[in-house]
């Protein structure tokens, strides 16, 4: 079906939990989410009745070549990631080639335009795409493999694209309270780590942040605090994403802030039990595909 794609071995399964009321015979119970980045290629599953994740899987990528071509190694021989039928579909990218614009100013058509103020398109692997933010009243404007569209394109035609930070803004401010103070939040991927900073449920940073050692990690954390006005002494901080609590990021963390504590999986869902064996501030990114449009 994919023929043109480049050669690339199937991805490697590091968790897979399936609830045992999962019933593929019937897909359009159920919305598909998908993430594609260094962190890996994650899949779940959601039962829309009962607004349930009933099936989380998450397989390792490789350097090279392309996120679309292992995307498509591993659709050729997974279970459920060819089949049609879902009743929505949503792919998150993750990249550091994004921006965000007040929905006013936004003009269908100038998505490069716009990306090109700190990203310049490659115009034979890349293509702009945006996503709506209805009830924040802004625009995500980011750029994707060209072959990850076409792929999305092809076997789920009414599928949704949408860049990771989507995902991330939407779980912080579903999950912040209306009066609250503002509030950093960090999310960890291999070698990048994204800040966003909520006040009320009102959006006032995002960016994602490029590291190679425990120290940039904290640099970074520390910038954006000093930059919002925040005291590593007394504001808290909720981490998300893929470290371990005795990892060394975890530790410089809290050498640094005194209130650290992991985020949660994001509330008014449920999830199988089987999730159970899995800890709770992990995929937050993908879980909160769950709340996009």
């Amino acid at each position: 079906m994919f023929a043109s794609a480049p050669a690339a071995s199937v991805p490697v399964a590091q968790h897979r939990f399936r609830d045992e009321t999962l019933n593929l015979a019937n897909p359009s119970a159920y919305n598909l989410y998908i993430t594609v980045g260094a962190a890996g290629i994650r899949l779940g599953l959601v039962e829309v009745q009962r607004n349930k994740f009933v099936l989380l899987e998450d397989y390792t990528v490789e350097a090279a070549p392309s996120l679309a071509a292992q995307l498509q190694a591993l659709a050729a021989q997974h279970e459920f990631l060819h089949q049609s039928g879902w009743q929505h579909v949503r792919l998150a990218v993750q990249n550091r080639h994004f921006t965000l614009l007040p929905a006013p100013l936004f003009r269908l058509g100038d998505e490069a335009t716009y990306l090109r103020l700190h990203h310049h398109l490659d115009p034979n692997q890349e293509s702009p795409h945006h996503y709506e933010h209805i009830g924040l009243d802004m625009v995500s404007v980011f750029a994707a493999e060209q072959s990850l569209a076409d792929w999305l394109q092809t076997a789920y035609p009414t599928g949704r694209l949408l860049h990771q930070t989507s995902a991330l803004i939407e779980g912080v401010v579903h999950q912040s309270k209306q009066s609250a103070p503002r509030q950093l939040y960090l999310h960890v991927n291999p070698q990048e780590v994204t800040l966003v900073a909520v006040h009320g449920k009102r959006l006032e940073y995002c960016n994602v942040f490029p590291f190679s050692s425990p120290e940039d990690f904290i640099y970074y954390t520390i910038l954006v605090m000093q930059e919002l006005q925040l005291n590593p002494d007394q504001d808290d901080l909720v981490l998300w994403g893929d470290l371990l609590p005795d990892s060394e990021l975890f530790t410089i963390l809290r050498k640094y802030v005194r209130n650290v504590r992991f985020g949660t999986r994001p509330f008014d869902l449920a999830y199988s039990y089987r999730l159970n064996d899995t800890f709770d501030y992990r995929y937050f990114e993908l879980y909160t595909l769950h709340l996009c449009k």
